[in-house]
């Protein structure tokens, strides 16, 4: 009898090792690095996230915390980029090793400012997304440009003069509608407070088209309307 359970505590104790092990390797190449773990450059990853920003939702709703480089007096961005982000279907990585230590120049950060209007942006960017794409800072930020000329950016305050009530689907509506190959299941309308801030649409990984994401999908803003600030 001493045999027998011997032999069955070995083969527990075997199984419950294995079943560590390949979640220690599952959880190395595939989730996210929300414990702090940093991923190797160049891991693997399914698709990109590109997020554009409604320029003065986020002015607004940030206030005094505002960038002063995209917020302050005579600006007037309207659809800029957020972040271009490579994603898992489920979760993502960020701030990948060695990448994330590498500063951005001053003179690519400028190259950027008519669609990423700030040095911080910039640098923020590459520190936490771009650094987990397996590109070089140069190719990192020329994707993320041919990424955000791909989409065609709708005129959702069509000459408004003040903030006016949308439903998240109305601005998800003029993007698809703006875009005839993307597809519900591809885009998600954020909010934060009650303003307009973000819409992140999915694309596949070499930019060729637009790709499903559920994950991303689902956490669209929850808010029956939101606000939209108009342009300056």
């Amino acid at each position: 009898m001493h045999r027998i359970l011997s032999r069955l505590f070995l083969a527990m104790a075997v199984g419950t090792l294995t079943s560590f092990l390949a979640a220690c390797e599952d959880t190395s190449s595939r989730a996210q690095t929300a414990d702090g773990s940093p991923l190797p450059v160049g891991s693997g990853f399914d698709f990109y996230v590109l997020s554009l920003s409604w320029s003065p939702g986020y002015c607004r709703s940030e206030g005094a915390r505002a960038n002063r480089q995209q917020c302050g007096t005579g600006r007037s961005f309207e659809w800029v980029v957020h972040g271009l982000w490579p994603q898992f279907q489920r979760g993502y990585p960020e701030f990948c090793e060695p990448s994330t230590r590498e500063n951005v120049s001053r003179s690519l950060a400028e190259k950027m400012f008519d669609i990423m209007p700030s040095t911080g942006l910039v640098a923020h960017q590459w520190r936490k997304h771009g650094s987990c794409s397996g590109l070089d800072q140069d190719d990192y930020f020329q994707t993320t440009r041919r990424a955000f000329a791909m989409i065609v950016k709708p005129d959702i305050d069509a000459g408004q003069s003040q903030s006016f009530s949308r439903s998240h689907l109305d601005v998800e509506e003029a993007f698809l509608e703006a875009n005839d190959a993307l597809r519900p299941e591809q885009i998600a309308v954020t909010c934060d407070r009650r303003f307009l801030r973000d819409v992140r649409i999915c694309l596949t990984k070499d930019l060729s088209s637009f790709t499903s994401c559920p994950e991303v999908d689902r956490r669209h803003c929850q808010l029956r309307n939101l606000a939209v600030v108009p342009a300056p």
